[in-house]
């Protein structure tokens, strides 16, 4: 469902469609500018390991979740920024509703990525630094702490759609 479908034209806000659309492209700017910083300062973590004197240190596998944490905090940048080129590609085009349900997608997947990012660093480090089973089991946890707040407590925290109090 698309954020302007998904939307109560009677939630009891006087704005037109127009101004919702630019209201919700503004909300996903926010957003993104959020997961932006946690996603650079991550990556910028990622890509200075390889340059420590101990990365001679990891094993194969661990050698492999890092190059593999490296492609997902790339892709994670990427699909933060796409909503930014999206707009530049899409400007002054009458096509707010496109971009904003678009944008929509895109920072969902963007913080997809940027959990298993989350997770897999936490993986990693206590692999590193404690065992490989130690590891796996935080970055298990790590990831279910994710799936916990990022999506089941919005689920249970949205107001029921056939509620009448709003």
């Amino acid at each position: 469902m698309t954020e302007t479908a998904d939307a109560d034209p009677n939630d009891g806000r006087d704005e037109s469609p127009v101004e919702r659309l630019d209201r919700n492209w503004s909300d996903t700017l926010q957003e993104l500018r959020v997961t932006q910083t946690g996603t650079q300062i991550i990556t910028g973590f990622l890509l200075t390991l390889a340059f420590q004197n101990r990365f001679t240190d990891l094993d194969r596998d661990q050698v492999f979740i890092y190059l593999v944490l490296v492609v997902l905090a790339a892709v994670s940048t990427i699909l933060g920024l796409a909503p930014v080129s999206l707009h530049r590609t899409l400007f002054r085009k009458k096509a707010k509703a496109e971009l904003v349900a678009t944008a929509h997608r895109l920072l969902i997947a963007t913080l997809g990525v940027l959990g298993l990012v989350v997770a897999g660093v936490v993986l990693l480090i206590f692999d590193v630094v404690v065992s490989r089973g130690a590891g796996f089991i935080a970055g298990g946890a790590t990831l279910l702490v994710i799936i916990a707040i990022w999506v089941l407590l919005p689920r249970a925290a949205r107001p029921d759609r056939t509620s009448q109090h709003r």
